[in-house]
Parts: structure tokens; C-alpha cells; sequence
């Protein structure tokens, strides 16, 4: 604690502020890129992509298929996509993220799902095998709970491409992560995360 009269205070203030402003300026660079950027246009859906549709066991609600449709419709464009899904626990956000993921793969690239906590990436693991096994995608877990051994075969495999889906927490955004292909990102809770993580 200091007192506002301490110069100790001021400092603490400066520093903030360079720090804030270093964040501000990386940020407004990205996004120019990303404006001035041609993104990959993803594939139109195919039959595999309308079957992986088909399994899920409810009847969307209107506002899921109008997410449905537009991130579809971006994934399709070749500019960049950056899109947020905001709903309440249960209303479906996790559907649109696995259909984008499914278009995703069936297009060649990889998926990442970054999760906040162990035990909810561990829940997106289960319903991720779920839905994608009968479609011969490897899904793959990786937290603090993964053995160094499997942590260092599911980094081969996401390097080497094997891997379609990585489902963790921040852990997967550690320097020794590369992928092969990554297509798509998907951030479960984005507000869990700080700005430069994101």
C-alpha cells in the first residue's frame, strides 16, 4: 500500500499505463492485419457435414441456427472470421462451436478449443468423442492432468496433423504447441481469459 502523495505511487501509475498502452498498440496492429488479410475460405457443406448435424438429439432453437448460419457463412468467406456466441448454460453454444469444428476438419484443417478449467475441458473432451468418433476424427485432452508421455505424443500429433481437435486448458497455448493446420479456435468463457492471451 502506498500513500497517493509517494512518488512510489506515480510509478506504479506509469507503469501501468505503458503497459496498457504496449497491449492497445499490439492490438490495434493485429486487427489491422487482420483487416488487410485474405483469410481461407472453408468448404460448403457436404454430406458428412449434414449426417455430423443430424446426430444432435435436439431441435435447435431459432437463435442457435441464425449463429449456425452466420458462422457458417463466415467460415465459407475468405475474410478472417472472429465471431462471439453468448447464451445462457444450456442453450446450445457448444453445438455451434462442434459444427464449426466439424466444417473446419472436413475442410483439412485443425481445431483448438481452449477451455478455463481442467474439469470443463474435460467435459468438452467427452462430448467432442462423442459426437466425432463415428466420424474417424482424433480428439484429443490436454491439461494438467495429462501424463508428460501422452502430453508429448499429442504434441507430435498436432504438429504431424494427426490430431484434428485439441480441447484444453491454457496449457495449449504454451510455446511447445504447433500445429500443423490450425483452421479454428474456439474460446469457451473468452472472458476467463486476459486480452493477451486472446
Amino acid at each position: 500500500i502506498n500513500s497517493l502523495s509517494n512518488k512510489t505511487w506515480e510509478k506504479t501509475k506509469q507503469k501501468v499505463k505503458n503497459k496498457i498502452n504496449d497491449i492497445s498498440d499490439k492490438l490495434i496492429n493485429l486487427y489491422a492485419l487482420r483487416e488487410a488479410s485474405v483469410g481461407f475460405a472453408f468448404d460448403m457443406d457436404n454430406e458428412d457435414q449434414m449426417l455430423f448435424e443430424q446426430g444432435f438429439e435436439y431441435e435447435e432453437t431459432p437463435d442457435q441456427m441464425k449463429a449456425i448460419i452466420e458462422m457458417k457463412r463466415d467460415m465459407e468467406s475468405n475474410r478472417p472470421m472472429d465471431r462471439l456466441v453468448c447464451g445462457d448454460v444450456g442453450y446450445g453454444k457448444t453445438e455451434v462451436a462442434m459444427r464449426g469444428a466439424m466444417k473446419a476438419i472436413l475442410s483439412g484443417k485443425q481445431v483448438a478449443y481452449l477451455a478455463p478449467t481442467t474439469m470443463l475441458s474435460r467435459q468438452h473432451y467427452h462430448t467432442f468423442i462423442n459426437r466425432f468418433s463415428q466420424f474417424g476424427a482424433k480428439v484429443e485432452l490436454m491439461n494438467r492432468f495429462i501424463s508428460q508421455s501422452k502430453q508429448k505424443e499429442i504434441l507430435k500429433g498436432l504438429k504431424d496433423g494427426s490430431v484434428d481437435i485439441i480441447i484444453g486448458t491454457h496449457r495449449i497455448l504454451s510455446k511447445d504447441v504447433e500445429f500443423k493446420d490450425l483452421g479454428l479456435l474456439i474460446i469457451d468463457e473468452e472472458q476467463r481469459f486476459g486480452v493477451e492471451h486472446k
